[in-house]
């Protein structure tokens, strides 16, 4: 079979550099294997290695420094029938160790070539994550106070099950590579090289010298020791795997008289399912025919601390979703209030507040009703809800109808029978002035 480079883009790097060995190693494999052009996606980032996509007539990725995994991952997950094949140095390798790890664990049928000449040859000889601790570098003392990365001892600790390290001059690196890439699964080769550009200037160390230092390295797991590949057993899987849920369409199957924009604002705290409630409300504003927004603030402690619901409704298309002065305030824990402390002392008496019973509000001139939520054991994982309806009800903000329907779009079972009775209860219950 004939080879794959890029006549029109022949590999031209440092006099003495090892890429170029790498470059016709890597289309001997592929002569080797018979592979064509449109069989192949090479994929790199950045560096002196992110080179190799152009210099072969194959499909080409180029991509962030560390990355290139990543997209080699999606290339082989969408088009399985691709011998994907990455190139990262050992600047890339730094930089992006998390993917290499993922891939090791993850064993997606992908080959990478690491080309590792112990510095960030392209920036100016910076010490990487492959220096030698006696090594000289532009990052001076830096490249002593850590320890080399071994990758071939981390990929197999990692779960990878082809790993092998290789000179750049190795005699055998053409049938090396082509093995990893016939290999059914994650394969990794650390591929030893001397750079001239920077590295060989501060340290002399020939490619024999190297050999020497950095011995092969193989490893080729059996088959009950690793997983099976990821790609084909992911869609193995995915023929039985439970559908998504689709997104469901609101159409509006009543009215909601609007004639501007309205702004209802949340502050409750973990556990009273505010966001859950300014959600009903949205969808009942859509089945109104409305447009509908929310945002929610909540921390990281999704079980304790305050949580804040911003809703807008409009008649009209909304285009700013923030909500500067609110129309109507539903306050229902201190959490949640002081979270917004700073809203009550701008507000006016056209802004409305409903809080419940037991709730200290900051001075405002905002006129304040309330809620009796205790009186009538509302428990605190229903308040949200319970304030939704009787706000509804009492201010005519949107009709119980459309509420109901905003209920079962977003309930079923259990919980849509005691929302709904909950709802009833509430037709009980009346606000104070």
């Amino acid at each position: 079979m004939s080879h794959l480079l890029n006549t029109n883009r022949p590999p031209i790097f440092c006099p003495g550099c090892s890429h170029d060995r790498v470059v016709h190693a890597l289309d001997a494999s592929f002569q080797s294997l018979g592979r064509k052009g449109h069989e192949i996606a090479i994929v790199t980032d950045i560096g002196c290695s992110g080179l190799f996509d152009t210099f072969f007539n194959t499909h080409a990725l180029h991509g962030l420094h560390g990355r290139a995994l990543t997209y080699a991952t999606g290339i082989k997950l969408a088009r399985p029938e691709l011998t994907v094949v990455t190139i990262m140095g050992d600047g890339g390798l730094g930089i992006g160790g998390a993917h290499v790890l993922a891939s090791c664990r993850k064993n997606l049928d992908i080959s990478l070539l690491v080309l590792n000449n112990f510095n960030y040859g392209m920036t100016g000889g910076q010490c990487s994550a492959t220096t030698p601790v006696d090594a000289d570098t532009s990052s001076h003392f830096l490249g002593r106070l850590e320890a080399p990365l071994d990758i071939c001892e981390v990929a197999t600790a990692a779960g990878a099950g082809w790993v092998h390290r290789r000179s750049a001059t190795h005699k055998n690196l053409s049938e090396a590579i082509a093995a990893a890439i016939s290999y059914d699964g994650f394969s990794l080769i650390d591929i030893t090289e001397v750079c001239p550009g920077r590295f060989s200037k501060r340290n002399k160390r020939s490619t024999r010298m190297i050999e020497d230092e950095f011995k092969p390295f193989s490893y080729i797991a059996s088959r009950s020791d690793t997983l099976p590949e990821y790609g084909r057993e992911y869609r193995r899987n995915m023929v039985n795997a439970k559908k998504p849920i689709a997104a469901a369409m609101i159409r509006p199957s009543g009215s909601l008289y609007l004639t501007r924009p309205y702004s209802i604002l949340f502050l409750g705290a973990a556990g009273q399912r505010i966001n859950t409630a300014a959600e009903v409300l949205c969808r009942a504003a859509m089945h109104g025919g409305a447009s509908a927004t929310q945002k929610s603030d909540y921390p990281i402690t999704v079980l304790r601390g305050h949580s804040v619901s911003e809703v807008n409704i409009s008649p009209e298309r909304i285009n700013f979703t923030g909500i500067t002065r609110p129309d109507l305030i539903i306050a229902l824990a201190k959490e949640g209030v002081n979270r917004r402390k700073h809203l009550f002392s701008v507000i006016d008496n056209r802004t409305r507040i409903i809080a419940a019973d037991h709730l200290t509000i900051p001075e405002t001139a905002a006129p304040i009703s309330r809620i009796p939520f205790r009186k009538h054991k509302i428990p605190s994982t229903q308040t949200a809800l319970a304030g939704l309806a009787l706000t509804a009800d009492a201010f005519d903000l949107i009709s119980t109808e459309l509420l109901l329907k905003g209920l079962r779009q977003r309930f079923s079972g259990k919980q849509l029978a005691d929302a709904l009775q909950l709802f009833e209860r509430c037709a009980a219950i009346r606000i104070s002035r």
